[in-house]
C-alpha cells in the first residue's frame, strides 16, 4: 500500500491542538479536495462533468472535494485526467510548507518488465510517480552472472548509477567503466548504455533516471 501524507506527524498535530498551541493542520484529504474543486470551477465544469469523465459517481466526487472521502491514487489520477491536469500539479498546489511524502514498504516495491527481465535481470521500481509526465524513476536492479542478454538503453534526461554489491563492466557509448561497490556513474541517457559484463556471481545497483522538460 502506498501512503501519501504531510510531513507533520498526526500525533504532534493532536498534541498541539489539545495543548492550545495552535490550530490543527488541515488533513491532506481536504487539501486535495479543495484543489480539485478549485480547478473544476476554474474550468467551468460541473460535478457531473468531471465525475462522468473520471468514471465516478457524482456523490463520490463531491465527497472527495469536501475531504469526506479519500481517493485512491487510481481514482485521483482519473479525476486529474478529467480536469486536464496531472497529479503532480495537485501536489504542487498543496505542498506549501508541509509538503507530501510517498512511503512504500519493501514488500510493495513494484517489479517491472524491461529488456532483459526474462534473462536473470530484476527491476524494482522504488517510487511510483503517476500521471502523463514523470520527473524521475528510481530502480533497484539485480542481475546474475548467468544472464545471457545484456540489453542497451537510451532515453531522455540524465541517469545516475550507484553500485551496491558486486562488480561489473558498464558500457556507455564507446567507453567501458569498471563499477565496484560504492562507485557512481552519471551520464546523459541519450547515449546508448547498459551492462557489458558481470565480474561476480550477482550484482545489485541503483539506477535513477531524471527526466527533463
Amino acid at each position: 500500500m502506498i501512503n501519501i501524507s504531510t510531513s507533520e506527524g498526526v500525533r504532534a498535530d493532536d498534541d498541539a491542538e489539545s495543548a492550545g498551541l495552535g490550530t490543527p493542520v488541515i488533513p491532506i484529504e481536504q487539501k486535495i479536495g479543495a484543489v480539485i474543486r478549485q480547478q473544476r470551477l476554474a474550468n467551468g465544469l460541473t460535478l457531473s462533468d468531471v465525475a462522468s469523465g473520471a468514471g465516478l459517481s457524482r456523490g463520490m466526487l463531491s465527497r472527495v472535494e469536501t475531504g469526506r472521502a479519500t481517493a485512491s491514487l487510481e481514482k485521483l489520477e482519473r479525476i486529474c485526467l478529467a480536469l486536464g491536469i496531472s497529479m503532480s500539479d495537485v501536489f504542487r498546489s498543496i505542498e506549501g510548507k508541509s509538503g507530501f511524502a510517498q512511503h512504500i514498504k519493501r514488500k510493495d516495491h513494484m517489479e517491472v518488465v524491461r529488456s532483459g527481465t526474462r534473462h536473470g535481470h530484476a527491476y524494482k521500481l522504488l517510487s511510483y510517480e503517476r500521471g502523463p509526465k514523470k520527473a524521475f524513476e528510481p530502480f533497484l536492479i539485480e542481475m546474475d552472472k548467468y544472464s545471457d542478454v545484456y540489453p542497451r538503453f537510451h532515453h531522455p534526461g540524465t541517469e545516475f548509477l550507484y553500485m551496491l554489491s558486486g562488480r561489473m563492466k558498464y558500457r556507455l557509448g564507446e567507453h567501458t567503466y569498471l563499477l565496484e561497490p560504492g562507485d557512481t556513474l552519471t551520464f546523459s541517457g541519450e547515449i546508448e548504455h547498459g551492462p557489458e559484463a558481470l565480474l561476480d556471481e550477482k550484482v545489485q545497483f541503483l539506477a535513477i533516471m531524471v527526466y527533463g522538460d
